[in-house]
């Protein structure tokens, strides 16, 4: 089964990996700075609509993200 924590782990590394700020992302998804910082944390997680936007700003498989991927064999 797929866990929340594994979900947010990728979250994580994808924002950490990614080449712009958590401001810059902040600016682009329309959402509050800290909001991101929640992300990492592990504090919240995205709303759908901010997640699907998220992996299309950082070019993510949301697939990938979600831990689909690890769990369809």
């Amino acid at each position: 089964m797929v866990t929340l924590n594994q979900i947010q782990i990728k979250i994580k590394e994808a924002i950490k990996s990614s080449t712009l700020t958590q401001t810059e992302i902040a600016q682009k998804l329309g959402i509050k700075q800290p909001t991101i910082g929640q992300y990492i944390s592990g504090r919240a997680m995205p709303a759908l609509d901010t997640f699907a936007n998220l992996c299309i700003l950082l070019d993510l498989d949301a697939n990938d993200i979600m831990c689909i991927a690890d769990k369809r064999n």
